[in-house]
């Protein structure tokens, strides 16, 4: 039997949360230090990981695949694998959290940790508990394993996005941490009713297998190959309950309400790892589960689907546009960025379903970026209104620097990472859905108004009253943001590394689910007299 070192990746920061409880309470600085410590070495474990990982034509899709029994009697099973797909978002998890821990460090002032005794403890062992339980949904391949912890993974991000940041803030975050919740565990709700449908269609005379069955695997071959024949009525009821659920958490126009306030009301770490974490578990999902156990039903719902994200893509681009608090205003941005992600998972083509993969990351790097820099910018000045901000760029040009490469990127500027995958995106979804992509490329234009309009109100012009006294970025500051921009700059030059690890996965969920890319259709003279030919 191999090592196993899935296991080892989402047990460490597990291990890392618990190791942080036997810090002494008038050390909460040890236990940053002991935090950080274990999300380097899980970053240490994702990057043996991804170095083993084979690439190469004809490697097995899931690799590094462990599996034991969990509870005989329900058909589940303690089975892990990794494919492209999860590689990809397990190592924006892992490289992202020990940024965010850095990011952190001063979240809790001295005076909190001295009233409240291990306040600073909580604060960074629920940072890595939500790793853990991120890392497990995208290494799990059993239906009812990853259930546990898609639902898991909300109770200590509730608890980090309601109980840290300004005490000023204390009833809105309560109220804002509460909506994302509620929203989230009713979304659940409605997956574990589809999880349990799964489970007795699976057990039903017709089936192949003796019993019931959640291993992932197994039902998508069977469904596939049609050993599993599901009544389309129970197919699409299914399908919706896990679509329900992922859209909610993703998140998808018109359950997207909890997003802005739970983004604004948090500390910018959490609300970082709110988005460009535990976020992409729901379109991770989408593209593991509703493709490949109801590759009927979505087909029939494609339609809808695709409607939606545009909706989403131009809807949030129009909100951010019309903000006057900077970290809501990121937080469209960030509604109008998941729409593209769902457009090109639905696009059913290579070409988006890589954009798609490749613009989770990069949507994770680039709002990290942009969310961060936002958030010591804030921290300086002491609020989050638009309009108190101006001339920044004089007093603190590193920081002005640096917030104008992130959020050119966010607009998806040639040259940083988030070009590429959009253009993946809208291009995999031209050749099938021209009328989607013509209506998402609008978004382009409203992409450049909010971020260029947002820099100018903030960085350029005389400095405003009250501004004088922001200071640049600091070493530990630079040291988190430095990361950031260099993996914006290399992924937007070079992004093969990620797209060869993506695609196998991508082509072998298209072959699963009985789709391929649409033939090209040059037109012109030369094919109708061809085509009379033929006739």
């Amino acid at each position: 039997m191999s090592f196993p070192w899935l296991t080892v990746l989402w047990v460490l920061p597990l291990v890392g949360a618990v190791a942080t409880a036997v810090v002494p309470a008038r050390a909460p600085q040890a236990a940053r230090v002991v935090a950080l410590v274990a999300a380097l070495a899980t970053l240490g474990v994702g990057a043996g990981l991804a170095v083993s990982f084979d690439t190469t034509a004809g490697a097995e899709q899931y690799q590094f695949v462990e599996s034991h029994s969990w509870i005989p009697a329900f058909g589940t099973g303690y089975t892990l694998g990794l494919d492209g797909i999860a590689l990809a978002l397990v190592l924006l998890t892992v490289v992202l959290v020990p940024i965010l821990l850095l990011a952190a460090w001063r979240d809790v002032p001295a005076e909190q940790d001295a009233s409240r005794p291990r306040r600073t403890h909580t604060y960074v062992a629920l940072f890595l508990a939500v790793e853990s339980m991120v890392l497990m949904s995208f290494l799990a391949l059993d239906v009812l394993l990853f259930y546990v912890f898609f639902e898991a993974m909300l109770i200590p991000m509730y608890f980090l996005l309601g109980g840290f940041g300004p005490a000023a803030g204390a009833a809105p975050r309560a109220r804002a941490a509460a909506k994302f919740l509620l929203y989230n565990l009713a979304g659940g709700l409605v997956m574990l009713a589809a999880v349990i449908g799964l489970y007795v269609a699976s057990a039903g005379e017709s089936s192949p297998f003796d019993s019931g069955t959640f291993d992932l695997r197994a039902l998508s071959t069977a469904i596939s190959s049609g050993a599993l024949d599901l009544d389309p009525a129970v197919a699409n009821a299914l399908f919706l309950g896990f679509m329900f659920a992922f859209a909610v958490k993703a998140p998808l126009w018109p359950l997207h309400t909890w997003l802005p306030g739970a983004a604004a009301e948090a500390t910018p770490a959490s609300a970082v790892l709110m988005m460009a974490v535990v976020d992409k578990v729901g379109t991770f999902a989408m593209l593991r589960y509703c493709l490949h156990l109801f590759p009927d039903a979505t087909r029939t719902f494609t339609p809808l689907i695709l409607t939606l994200a545009v909706v989403s893509i131009v809807y949030g681009a129009i909100l951010a546009i019309g903000q006057t608090d900077v970290m809501r205003l990121i937080a469209y941005t960030s509604l109008s960025h998941f729409g593209f992600i769902v457009l090109g998972i639905f696009a059913l083509t290579s070409q988006g379903q890589a954009g798609s993969t490749l613009y989770m990351v990069n949507h994770g790097i680039s709002t990290a970026a942009l969310m961060l820099i936002a958030g010591f910018l804030v921290s300086r000045r002491g609020t989050r209104a638009i309009e108190a901000f101006g001339g920044v760029r004089k007093v603190a040009p590193v920081l002005a620097g640096t917030f104008l490469i992130a959020g050119l990127a966010t607009l998806s500027l040639p040259g940083l990472a988030p070009f590429v995958s959009e253009f993946l995106v809208l291009i995999g979804t031209f050749t099938r859905y021209p009328v989607a992509a013509v209506v998402a490329s609008t978004a382009l234009v409203l992409a450049a108004v909010y971020v260029l309009w947002l820099y100018q109100r903030l960085m350029t012009g005389p400095v405003k009253d009250g501004n004088e006294s922001i200071t640049d970025l600091g070493k530990r500051e630079i040291a988190v943001v430095a990361p950031l921009v260099a993996l914006l700059l290399v992924l937007g030059f070079f992004p093969r590394p990620v797209l060869d690890v993506v695609t196998p996965a991508v082509e072998g969920t298209l072959v699963t689910i009985g789709e391929h890319d649409p033939a090209p259709d040059v037109g012109g003279p030369a094919s109708a007299v061809a085509e009379r030919g033929d006739r």
